[in-house]
């Protein structure tokens, strides 16, 4: 069995939005507090995090969590990687293993020189660069197919670990990599508001990927505050669709 716990399901900028005073932003509802997205697998013992955003020290805060086994990081954007440095606690042991594409893992050793200089200052984070590619391959013992799919025009990963699949910031994918989700329980899939968006699905996009791929259940984020309010959004769905929200766990 898996344990998928969404440590984050907001947007970029999270919600609620600085300075904004819309209706999500005001809400009391903690299922509108969204913080950047990040999601935390527990399967066979091992603890994988996908993306590591500025949020995560409250995030690893918030759950108690204090041991990781792997990162899987879909692209080199800011708000899932800007994180990284606080994998400090987690180094002191052994390095954290961060699986990365050759261009993502180029962009961390650009904004990150003095994690991977050949002599070290004390304390810095001791990550260990683990470059993939689209094909499978192994996160500490644990299976992982990649996904391409396109944020924009900019080719990112999501990932599938057994049944269950992560797709964040997606605007398009291709009929040849729906194939490779065929036969899941959980799809998590980008969402980011109703109507158009450049770079990322809007709901009406999300929902015919979703009918596309046919999972049993799927799971919305990457939500702004654009999105409405919880409470009342989640009411709008197929019977098999929800809006995720931070804290929520789930198994599959």
């Amino acid at each position: 069995m898996m344990k998928i716990t969404f440590l984050g399901t907001g947007t970029s900028t999270g919600n609620p939005e600085i300075g904004c005073t819309c209706e999500v932003c005001t809400s009391k509802d903690p299922r509108d507090w969204r913080l950047r997205a990040s999601a935390f697998v527990e399967i066979d013992g091992k603890h994988l995090l996908i993306d590591c955003g500025p949020d995560f020290r409250l995030q690893m805060l918030t759950h108690s969590i204090t041991r990781l086994d792997g990162v899987l990081v879909t692209h080199e954007h800011y708000d899932h990687v800007g994180g990284l440095d606080d994998l400090r606690p987690f180094c002191r042991d052994k390095g954290v293993d961060i699986y990365a594409e050759d261009n993502v893992a180029e962009a961390i050793i650009t904004r990150m020189p003095y994690a991977f200089r050949e002599f070290k200052y004390p304390g810095v984070p001791n990550l260990e660069l683990i470059r993939i590619s689209e094909q499978p391959f192994d996160a500490a013992g644990i299976k992982v197919i990649p996904i391409r799919i396109l944020h924009g025009k900019l080719p990112i990963l999501g990932y599938r670990i057994g049944n269950f699949a992560y797709l964040t910031d997606l605007k398009y994918i291709s009929d040849d990599e729906i194939m490779k989700l065929r036969g899941l329980d959980v799809l998590v899939i980008d969402a980011l508001r109703k109507g158009h968006h450049p770079s990322h699905e809007g709901l009406e996009e999300a929902l015919q990927n979703i009918e596309k791929i046919r999972p049993k259940t799927a799971y919305l984020i990457h939500m702004s505050h654009r999105i409405g309010l919880h409470e009342f959004i989640e009411k709008e769905l197929p019977a098999n669709v929800h809006y995720a929200y931070d804290g929520l766990t789930i198994t599959c």
